[in-house]
């Protein structure tokens, strides 16, 4: 019994290299990411954890983002076709309600990779 503890014991430590995670984002900054969302202020419509005054009920809550099918109930859920969105959700989705904030792709970038990171 006592070796098979150890083996898991040693196997589970094998799994952890102490390095964090990498973003799904490719080039994504998830610490600027969050910057940028309280900057553009999309807390006014969506809740989104650990931003601050980003408690808006009009959009959906943005927790566990990164797990969800789709974004905008039709739009398969990837890092590319998130940060599209966040530059121009109109070009994915004509006549949603998600306005164009003016933001730059890089800045979308960042701001999906915080979004994929959420819990």
């Amino acid at each position: 019994m006592r070796i098979l503890s150890f083996s898991l014991l040693a196997l589970l430590a094998a799994c952890d290299t102490g390095e964090q995670a990498r973003s799904p984002v490719p080039g994504g900054d998830v610490g600027r990411g969050k910057l940028l969302l309280a900057q553009y202020q999309c807390g006014s419509c969506h809740q989104i954890p650990d931003v601050a005054a980003a408690r808006g009920t009009l959009g959906p809550a943005l927790e566990s983002y990164g797990r969800r099918s789709y974004i905008a109930g039709q739009i398969p859920n990837r890092p590319d076709a998130l940060a599209r969105w966040i530059v121009d959700p109109a070009s994915l989705k004509p006549g949603t309600a998600m306005p164009a904030m003016g933001v730059s792709e890089a800045d979308a970038r960042d701001m999906a990779a915080y979004l994929y990171a959420l819990p």
